[in-house]
């Protein structure tokens, strides 16, 4: 397994940052995998996988970069920049295609495991990297970014929550599960890999959600280490926060949309970052719901967290059956 150790102070002034570079990167994943994990992935597939297909059958030179580029268990390091909260997607992507050449193939070599195909001989292959990023985030990602940028602030809020209730332990054990693990003794599990232990102690340690279920990890180093994870299957998948048309005319849309989001417990914040209402609705709507003996809540920490009832569970599910 790989593993990092790190210092208490290092974990201490950790943080998770939104990255729409990262995100990218984990659409450039899903779209070269090919195969969506729930109905919310496989929809965005049928919409853009024929266009990124087109795009790499004009060009097999960066198919080829593409597939060698993400290996068979490790990524090339000069695709895949770590993003801080400070640079715009423009600015990362500028760093893939600035990086040099030969710093590039000799990646591409570690990611094959391997000798570089000759096809891969050149010297424009940081440029043509950065051109594939920049057609995945603006055919793919940009469009719908606002929706994705607050499924991934409610993930952040879930998980800073869950950091106040439970300590880093458990919040690092749930990131990937069966791939990361806080494994004691400042020792940090972030993948399967029989890779040799890195030292970030004093190193910016970040922690990066994407939609996608892609997860890898990055570094600039000595100064940068990132961990990118999946956000949670309920945030992830909007096929799965589908409002039955019954409900919603029974409830009210906005309503019945909170009732639906709240299969899992979720807190008001996350509640308003996800459906893009306002606080003061958000909460009107729980007010009504609680009253209705639909949903109910809970004190988790510093946190208050709203589920549904069991009246609530069978008026979701009789409406979706309807």
């Amino acid at each position: 397994m790989g593993w990092w150790q790190l210092n208490a102070d290092t974990l201490a002034r950790s943080r998770f940052v939104l990255s729409s570079f990262a995100e990218t990167f984990a659409s450039l994943k899903l779209l070269h995998a090919g195969v969506g994990a729930h109905p919310g992935e496989q929809e965005w597939l049928r919409d853009h996988l024929p266009g990124y297909r087109r795009q790499l059958a004009a060009d097999p030179v960066t198919g080829a970069l593409v597939r060698a580029a993400l290996g068979r268990s490790w990524i090339a390091d000069f695709v895949c920049p770590t993003q801080t909260d400070r640079e715009s997607f423009e600015e990362t992507v500028a760093r893939v295609r600035t990086a040099p050449p030969a710093a590039a193939r000799a990646n591409l070599m570690v990611s094959l495991a391997g000798p570089l195909p000759a096809a891969l001989e050149r010297d424009d292959l940081p440029e043509r990297a950065a051109r594939l990023l920049e057609y995945v985030w603006e055919e793919t990602v940009r469009p719908s970014w606002e929706r994705r940028r607050r499924v991934l602030e409610a993930d952040v809020v879930a998980r800073t929550a869950q950091v106040s209730q439970g300590g880093w332990a458990a919040v690092l054990d749930a990131l990937r599960p069966g791939r990361t693990r806080w494994l004691g003794e400042n020792r940090l599990q972030v993948n399967l890999h029989e890779y040799p232990p890195r030292e970030i102690s004093g190193a910016e340690l970040l922690f990066m959600p994407v939609t996608p279920g892609a997860g890898w990890v990055s570094w600039e180093e000595p100064d940068r280490y990132a961990m990118i994870y999946p956000c949670s299957g309920v945030l992830a998948d909007p096929g799965g926060r589908a409002v039955p048309e019954s409900l919603g005319t029974l409830l009210g849309a906005s309503r019945a949309e909170v009732l639906v989001l709240l299969g899992s417990p979720m807190s008001t914040s996350q509640l308003t970052a996800v459906t893009g209402q306002g606080l003061g609705s958000v909460g009107r709507h729980l007010k009504v719901l609680r009253d209705a003996g639909l949903v109910e809540r809970r004190r988790a920490g510093r946190s208050v967290l709203y589920s549904r009832t069991a009246a609530g569970e069978v008026v979701v599910e009789a409406a979706a059956g309807a």
